[in-house]
């Protein structure tokens, strides 16, 4: 097959028709991930894996744990000299209550030019995306320039340990190549509320530190004086932690994302008062503000078993997030915020990523968000949660986030993340199939 090239959307109408039913189809199958062990992705995995053995594409499915199923499969490029790029979705999806959605959250339902569901935007969209695209690719006798190797995965809304850890830790020899990859959060329509659209792609992504809080007392009678309350002393540690006012700290990403979003309104970067220029850029900022910082919110509480008995253990879970280079300073800041009487470790810990915003790569990207969407700002970004890439990047794989949406004003994109009433836009995946083919295809 040649490589297929041109300018303009000439991705088939049958891909555009596909990326619909497959986001709908993929969300009516339950992969709710409760943690613990608790999913089973393998119907998904199967469902994906079926759709590329139908465009000749040979997928592996892999196992870490019976039904948390990863798939795996690669397409040839015309450049054998050219490094590989990976392009990962994950299948599984947080938990939703039915009683509080308008439609069932599993039901796939596509209503008024919407697709509604558990999943519609974390992230079977862009699971169905890629199907679509290399299905079309298949059709057209396409080719891509690089090797591209996609990864479908278990896991990723817990520890990724069934998923794209096992797969990087046990299955590195599908990825020889790889240098570069993408997944989610990135290119999608961000609205300021004055006119102005901007497209950030993702160029980093906060580390994760979720962390287990125990403070140990003596256990006693509720009615007694009692100086050792293990429940007094966490409480005391957990306000400290809410309390604390992390010192500000720029990473290259959140630098050239506050340079460039800057321009756009012809605002100075004034990088000496971050949260002065913050408020200058209005709901732009909202694209930064939780990335100029570590952050440490407590989130879980286990303590006592009886009203009238104090216990001699209490227990905290704190969501922790710490910056590319700023992993030592959340350590030595957590050891002294906690103090003598509460310890912490980490139940879960991810690494900080740093991407460039100069690379090749990110310029292919800008371009092919800019060829379909000419009015909108493409800018850097940094995620302050994680993803995937993470664990990819032990496998020297940078990470991109970029699974392109064009949205509507008022359709709050980031809201939806594992929210009520997740839903995406029949255009928005249209255009993301004509944004993600192009890249591909020359990246």
């Amino acid at each position: 097959m040649a490589e297929h090239t041109g300018t303009g959307p000439d991705t088939g109408e049958q891909a555009l028709d596909e990326v619909v039913r497959f986001t709908s189809e993929l969300i009516r199958i339950d992969t709710t991930n409760r943690g613990g062990g608790d999913c089973q992705e393998r119907p998904a995995a199967e469902y994906a894996a079926a759709r590329l053995a139908e465009a000749g594409i040979e997928p592996t499915l892999l196992e870490r744990t019976a039904g948390r199923t990863n798939v795996v499969a690669r397409i040839e490029g015309t450049d054998p000299s050219a490094d590989a790029l990976l392009v990962h979705g994950h299948l599984d999806v947080v938990p939703a209550e039915a009683a509080d959605w308008s439609v069932h959250p599993f039901s796939g339902e596509i209503r008024d030019g919407v697709v509604w569901g558990r999943g519609a935007v974390d992230m079977k969209n862009m699971d169905a995306m890629i199907l679509a695209v290399v299905r079309d690719w298949a059709r057209r006798g396409v080719r891509p320039r690089r090797d591209v190797v996609i990864a479908f995965t278990a896991d990723e809304e817990a520890s990724a340990e069934d998923g794209s850890g096992f797969l990087a830790d046990r299955h590195a020899a599908l990825f020889e190549g790889c240098t570069e990859g993408v997944s989610e959060s990135g290119a999608f329509t961000f609205h300021d509320g004055a006119g102005r659209q901007f497209y950030p792609i993702a160029a980093g992504e906060r580390g994760t530190g979720w962390l287990k809080l125990t403070a140990r007392g003596r256990a006693g009678h509720g009615s007694k004086v009692n100086r050792e309350n293990a429940i007094t002393r966490l409480a005391a540690a957990l306000t400290r932690i809410g309390d604390h006012a992390w010192p500000l700290r720029l990473t290259p990403t959140v630098r050239a994302a506050l340079t460039e979003i800057a321009a756009v309104y012809g605002i100075e970067t004034d990088l000496s008062d971050v949260d002065a220029l913050l408020d200058k850029l209005g709901q732009a900022g909202k694209l930064v503000e939780s990335t100029v910082r570590n952050s440490t919110n407590p989130t879980m509480l286990d303590a006592g078993y009886k009203v009238n008995v104090i216990p001699g253990e209490a227990v905290a879970h704190v969501d922790g997030r710490f910056l590319y280079g700023a992993e030592d300073e959340f350590r030595s800041t957590l050891d002294r915020l906690t103090g003598p009487d509460v310890d912490w470790e980490f139940v879960h810990r991810e690494v900080a990523l740093q991407a460039p915003v100069d690379s090749p790569t990110y310029a292919r990207m800008r371009a092919a968000v800019e060829e379909f969407a000419p009015e909108g700002h493409v800018v850097p970004y940094c995620m302050s949660g994680g993803t995937d890439a993470k664990q990819f990047s032990r496998l020297g794989i940078t990470g991109y986030g970029f699974a392109p949406l064009k949205l509507p004003e008022g359709f709050d994109y980031q809201a939806l993340f594992h929210g009520v009433d997740e839903r995406v836009p029949v255009e928005a995946l249209h255009f993301g199939v004509h944004v993600l083919d192009r890249f591909l295809r020359t990246a």
